[in-house]
């Protein structure tokens, strides 16, 4: 099985986890004389064999993760870390110019004037340099997801 392939299956199996914690949500109380749509011990079951399934997965993918060497000779954990850093200092950018964007009205000139104490086209420009390089990154995290088998 391929890497990505993996990565489908996990976020399938996390989809099937949330409708049947959900499920179990709805159907654990009933009200007196009624019975519920599906039986909790059911679900439980159920849900607990999804969990096992899943936790093996994960460890699967991260032992891939970490096994994994790409053409630039780094492993794929280091570069998804990396990813991880970048999509981090790109909110950090994009939330400071849109802070600078609050402007309150003013409705005379006693009123407190806001000013900005950043430079808004700079770390704009900024945050599209990082955007750039993350979807290179993106791109070349994609390409091994479908190269790279997993790790048994």
């Amino acid at each position: 099985m391929k890497l990505a392939e993996a990565l489908l299956l996990r976020a399938d199996l996390q989809k099937k986890l949330a409708s049947l914690k959900s499920r179990l949500a709805e159907n654990v109380k009933v009200q007196e004389g009624d019975d519920p749509d599906e039986l909790p011990d059911e679900l439980l079951i159920t849900a607990n064999q999804i969990i096992g399934e899943l936790y093996v997965l994960i460890e699967k993918i991260h032992k891939t993760n970490s096994s994994a060497i790409l053409e630039n000779g780094k492993s794929l954990l280091s570069v998804l870390n990396e990813r991880d850093e970048l999509v981090e200092r790109h909110k950090l950018l994009l939330s400071a110019i849109e802070s600078s964007k609050t402007e309150s009205d003013r409705y005379s000139y006693r009123e407190i004037k806001w000013q900005k104490q950043i430079n808004v086209k700079a770390l704009q420009k900024q945050a599209d340099d990082i955007a750039i390089k993350l979807r290179h990154s993106n791109i070349a995290i994609q390409s091994a997801n479908w190269q790279i088998e997993l790790v048994e």
